[in-house]
């Protein structure tokens, strides 16, 4: 986990919320998707199975460190980029020493 630092995971947790906010305010309700099914159904897929191995990623982690994961598990399903972030902040908060 070196490779994530605090400063990166709070940039990209800020720009997905910019991004959601973004979504959420600029689409048209009344226009149909130009998307075919079969690309909407792709890129399901996709995202089904990128949450899957980022998850058992998660579950690695926080065997390696023993800490308990399953409680990630609902926001995950809900929100996975958030949630991978605050995870990731997460395991890299100081432990104090008693």
């Amino acid at each position: 986990m070196f490779v994530w630092s605090k400063c990166l995971a709070g940039i990209l947790l800020g720009g997905f919320i910019l991004m959601i906010g973004v979504f959420l305010f600029t689409g048209a309700s009344d226009q149909a998707s130009g998307l075919k099914i079969h690309t909407t159904r792709w890129m399901a897929l996709n995202h089904i199975g990128l949450i899957i191995w980022v998850f058992i990623w998660m579950i690695d982690q926080a065997r390696m460190r023993a800490k308990n994961v399953w409680v990630w598990l609902i926001p995950f399903v809900l929100a996975p980029l958030p949630t991978l972030m605050l995870y990731v902040l997460y395991l890299q908060r100081r432990i104090i020493p008693l």
